[in-house]
């Protein structure tokens, strides 16, 4: 176990020195949320019964699982395999298992990391309340997250090139981060539009942390079923068609 942490904790500071991480993991959500919030924040988003302020929270709190998901843990796990370390690495005492989930360990942290600055820029400088239950949030954010690293997951076991990995990484990271309403409110979309994006996985993370925040339970056992089906499914498939070269 003490080798594990070594090992998490040296993966850990390369995930802290590199600018792509701390530029779209940490910066971007936090700086959008402040130009929202100084825009339009008090305004009525729509129809939601959110305001643009409630609304930037919660999408933008994915913005690091979406950043870690579909670029991180796929573009780590197959640069590794096409190097040949992962390889090298099966027959060491320290095994690829151990690289993987170091790895997915790290991302899991810039992810809630990117999270807890905006929490925090959003309770104490915008006055920003959350009416659900914040446990409720926590639990629907988690299962969110293990959703779309399972879909990460995936994507790295099936790519066997960084080509490959970087055309199927760029067609999910892209789209998600910009029309399943992360980074862009989905209030402002066309209404036809707002129908597409939630139904993109993480549109459906974004719509049940929404009905979490706002205490709207009734709303949630839809998108959880969605999630964890994803979660399976894409877990499964990483799981049968991983190869370590």
């Amino acid at each position: 176990m003490k080798r594990f942490w070594r090992m998490y904790w040296v993966e850990q500071k390369m995930f802290f020195r590199s600018p792509d991480v701390i530029l779209f993991n940490l910066t971007m959500p936090l700086v959008t949320l402040i130009l929202i919030a100084i825009i339009a924040g008090n305004q009525n988003a729509a129809d939601s019964g959110l305001t643009y302020l409630q609304s930037a929270y919660v999408a933008l709190s994915t913005v690091g699982i979406c950043c870690s998901a579909f670029m991180s843990i796929p573009i780590t796990i197959v640069e590794c395999r096409s190097r040949g370390i992962l390889r090298r690495m099966y027959c060491s005492p320290c095994s690829p298992a151990r690289l993987l989930s170091c790895d997915t360990i790290c991302s899991g942290v810039m992810a809630a990391l990117s999270t807890l600055l905006l929490t925090i820029a959003a309770v104490v400088f915008f006055g920003y309340r959350m009416r659900g239950n914040v446990l409720a949030y926590l639990a629907a954010w988690l299962l969110t997250m293990l959703s779309m690293f399972s879909i990460g997951l995936m994507v790295a076991s099936l790519c066997r090139t960084t080509k490959s990995m970087n055309v199927a990484t760029s067609l999910l990271y892209f789209p998600m981060l910009l029309f399943s309403g992360t980074t862009i409110p989905a209030e402002v979309f066309p209404a036809w539009f707002r129908g597409v994006a939630r139904w993109m996985p993480l549109g459906v993370g974004i719509d049940l942390l929404k009905s979490v925040s706002m205490g709207c339970y009734n709303k949630i056992l839809v998108p959880v079923m969605i999630l964890i089906a994803i979660t399976i499914l894409c877990g499964t498939v990483a799981v049968k068609t991983f190869r370590w070269e």
